[in-house]
């Protein structure tokens, strides 16, 4: 009897010995570099809002927050090799609005965004704008697109981000709603996408602002319209799909963070104070203006609610567009 008494107080001074070494580590952290990975290519919208994120929570935390691209199948492949990293507190996956859509195109996804993540935040939220090669299309509004591509079925082509991105998806949306015929060209993220649209491989994009905001204004490509209810502060004079007469196609892009699971919750609990923070910083916020962003405030349970929804609501477009992945 008092061997097992010696060995349960054994075993519970030990208990408490490391769990608070687990304590002061948390309380300690981040004691080195940060991983932060991006399932998409450099350039890209998700890379466009990770870099400066990444540089200013750096600033925050003391540690270097490293931008890690690692792109693939519509972002998936980065999302996979996320969800199997060490849940220590120092890797964490930038995604977005394709991880809701995945879930509902691939049939054999090696991760669940839903399982495999922890919630953390809403980054960015920009609209959807539609955007041509101007050399390669002779027209001016959204109306005119249409009446040029209803004359010439299935010889106008769109670059995405890849089968199954919202790209994609909001393309094939466009062209159901307008009763187009459009070749969608699928490249290893927005970046390489929009060099496509630029050099005239393809003739129009449906993209998220972020990454087209400095296209745009160099007058690179040109805007027909944003997927939005309202303009965009940044882009005052580029009407919205409703005022340039396609009503109810209306489709944002969003970028947010994940934890893997099994991160301990008071590391995740200090990214969300961390991002919040960031998020609200002067310099951020005029990062996210200019790319045609909000700055959202959704956070932990509350964006895996929204991540939930998300689900759904794609999973209908690509059931009701009959997009299917080979």
């Amino acid at each position: 009897m008092k061997h097992s008494i010696r060995a349960f107080g054994a075993a519970a001074i030990f208990g408490a010995s490391m769990a608070l070494a687990t304590t002061a580590a948390m309380a300690d952290w981040p004691e080195h570099p940060i991983n932060l990975i991006v399932p998409f290519p450099a350039g890209g919208g998700t890379d466009t809002f990770a870099r400066p994120l990444a540089q200013q929570l750096g600033t925050q935390l003391g540690q270097s927050v490293v931008v890690d691209n690692k792109g693939g199948a519509g972002g998936t492949v980065g999302a996979g090799v996320a969800a199997k990293a060490k849940p220590d507190g120092y890797t964490f996956f930038m995604g977005g609005a394709h991880h809701a859509v995945a879930p509902s195109l691939y049939k054999n996804l090696n991760y669940d965004i839903q399982k495999d993540f922890v919630p953390v935040a809403l980054l960015a939220q920009p609209p959807q704008v539609v955007v041509i090669n101007k050399n390669k299309l002779p027209v001016n509004t959204l109306q005119e697109f249409i009446e040029y591509a209803r004359a010439r079925p299935g010889d106008i082509n769109f670059g995405t981000a890849g089968k199954g991105s919202t790209h994609h998806l909001a393309g094939e949306l466009f062209a159901l709603q307008n009763g187009i015929k459009l070749v969608d060209v699928p490249y290893q993220g927005a970046g390489p996408m929009l060099s496509a649209l630029i050099g005239g491989q393809v003739d129009l994009a449906f993209d998220g602002l972020g990454s087209s905001a400095g296209h745009i204004r160099s007058g690179t490509i040109k805007p027909l319209a944003v997927a939005a209810k309202e303009r965009s502060p940044s882009f005052p004079n580029v009407p919205t799909a409703a005022e340039a007469g396609v009503p109810n196609y209306e489709v944002s892009t969003w970028y947010a963070l994940w934890a893997p699971a099994g991160t301990p919750k008071p590391i995740v609990d200090k990214m969300i104070a961390e991002v919040t923070k960031a998020l609200n910083a002067p310099k951020v916020k005029e990062i996210w203006a200019n790319n045609g962003s909000v700055t959202p405030n959704l956070t932990g349970e509350q964006f895996g609610e929204f991540v939930n929804s998300e689900i759904g609501r794609w999973g209908k477009v690509v059931k009701d567009s009959g997009v299917t992945l080979d």
